[in-house]
C-alpha cells in the first residue's frame, strides 16, 4: 500500500521532511478495523509528532489521526462493525497513522460516519470533537455550576479545530453563555458562526474584554492554545472556584498563582484512552456517534474550510506549513489518493 511517512525530524521546508514510501497491507486482527482510507484531516499533533525522533530501531514513521473511510476486514473479536461499514475516528498516537491507503484501528474508537457528510467533511471532525467533548464533559464537568459565577464559558483560540466544535457543543448541548476568543475580522466571524455568544479579541487583554460584557465572572474556561501567555489573564477574570482545561503543551506552566481561588486544573489528551487502553475506552467511539448523530440532525456541523487535494507528501507538507504557522481557521483535509 502506498503510505506518507518521515524518516527524522526535519523542518517541513526541507525536501525529505515527508516522503512517500510502500508498505505491506496490514492485516485485521483482534478488536481490529482496517480500514480503507478515503480523506483525512491535519492537527497539530502531526506537525509536532513529525519534529520528534523516531523510536530506536524504526526506520520510519507513518503520521495521521484524523481519518474517514470504508471498513474492508474486521478482526475475530469485531462485533459493531463490518466490511462496507463508512466510518470515521481518531486513531491512536502509539500506532501507525491514517496518511495510508489502509489504516488500522480498534473499534472501540470509531463510529459510523455521518450520513449526511462527505468522507472529507467527515474526516474534518473526529480528533477535535473527542478533544472538545472530553475537555467539556469529562474534564471540566460543564453540567456543574460554580457557585456564584457567571454561567459562562471561555473558550480561547474559537477558530482553531478544537475551538469550532467545542463552540458548537457548548451551544448546543448546554445552557452556559459563550465567550470565544479570536483576533482577526474572519476568526472572528467564523466564531460567531458556530454560535458563539460573544468574542473577544485574545492579542489584548482579556479580563476588561469581559468585564465589558456585564455577565459577571465566568466560572469556566477551556484554553487550546497559548495558555501560558493567557494564564494570568484567566486567573484574573475566573470566578473563584472555577475550573480551567487545557490542551496545548507548553514549555512550563506556573498554576501556583491559581491556588489562591481554588481553581481546578484538567489537561485534556484524547489519545489517553486509547493510550492506555482505559476501562472505558468505548466511550469515544461512543461519543463520536453522538457527534455523527448532532450532524445529521443539523445541529452541529463540520469544520472543514479547506481542501488541499489528494493524500500525497507535497500536499501534506503544504498542509503542515500551514499548521505552523498558527493561523488555521477551522480544518484542513486531503481526500483520497
Amino acid at each position: 500500500m502506498r503510505a506518507i511517512g518521515f524518516r527524522e525530524p526535519q523542518p517541513i521546508t526541507a525536501e525529505t521532511s515527508l516522503i512517500e514510501i510502500e508498505l505491506p497491507d496490514p492485516v485485521a486482527t483482534g478488536q481490529d478495523l482496517l480500514v480503507e482510507i478515503k480523506a483525512i484531516s491535519i492537527n497539530p499533533a502531526d506537525a509536532k509528532t513529525r519534529m520528534r525522533p523516531l523510536p530506536e530501531g524504526t526506520e520510519f514513521r507513518v503520521l495521521g489521526w484524523d481519518a474517514a473511510g470504508v471498513v474492508r476486514a474486521t478482526g475475530p473479536q469485531v462485533t459493531r462493525f463490518q466490511p462496507g461499514d463508512a466510518v470515521f475516528y481518531a486513531g491512536a498516537i502509539d500506532r501507525p497513522g491514517s496518511n495510508a491507503e489502509l489504516h488500522l484501528v480498534d473499534q472501540r474508537i470509531v463510529a459510523h460516519k455521518p450520513r449526511s457528510l462527505s468522507f472529507a467533511e467527515a474526516a474534518a471532525l473526529p480528533l477535535t470533537a473527542i478533544t472538545a467533548w472530553e475537555a467539556l464533559f469529562d474534564r471540566l464537568d460543564v453540567a456543574k455550576p460554580v457557585p456564584g459565577a457567571a454561567d459562562a464559558i471561555v473558550i480561547i483560540g474559537g477558530a482553531g479545530g478544537v475551538g469550532s466544535i467545542a463552540i458548537q457543543l457548548a451551544r448546543q448541548l448546554t445552557s452556559l453563555t459563550v465567550i470565544a476568543t479570536a483576533s482577526r475580522s474572519e476568526t472572528r466571524e467564523w466564531a460567531l458562526s458556530l454560535g458563539a455568544h460573544h468574542v473577544i479579541d485574545h492579542t489584548r487583554p482579556l479580563p476588561p474584554q469581559i468585564a465589558e460584557l456585564g455577565i459577571g465572572a465566568p466560572g469556566l474556561v477551556f484554553s487550546t492554545t497559548h495558555t501560558d501567555t493567557h494564564l494570568h489573564d484567566i486567573n484574573a477574570f475566573i470566578a473563584p472556584q472555577g475550573r480551567l482545561a487545557l490542551i496545548d503543551n507548553p514549555p512550563s506552566l506556573d498554576i501556583m498563582p491559581l491556588m489562591a481561588k481554588s481553581i481546578s486544573t484538567h489537561w485534556e489528551l484524547m489519545f489517553t484512552r486509547s493510550l492506555f487502553q482505559t476501562a472505558d475506552m468505548q466511550a469515544q467511539g461512543d461519543l463520536l456517534g453522538e457527534v455523527a448523530r448532532l450532524v445529521d440532525a443539523g445541529e452541529i456541523r463540520t469544520t472543514l474550510t479547506e481542501t488541499y487535494g489528494a493524500i500525497n507528501a507535497a500536499n501534506l507538507k503544504r498542509a503542515h506549513a500551514m499548521i505552523e504557522s498558527h493561523r488555521t481557521m477551522g480544518k484542513i483535509v486531503l481526500e483520497g489518493f
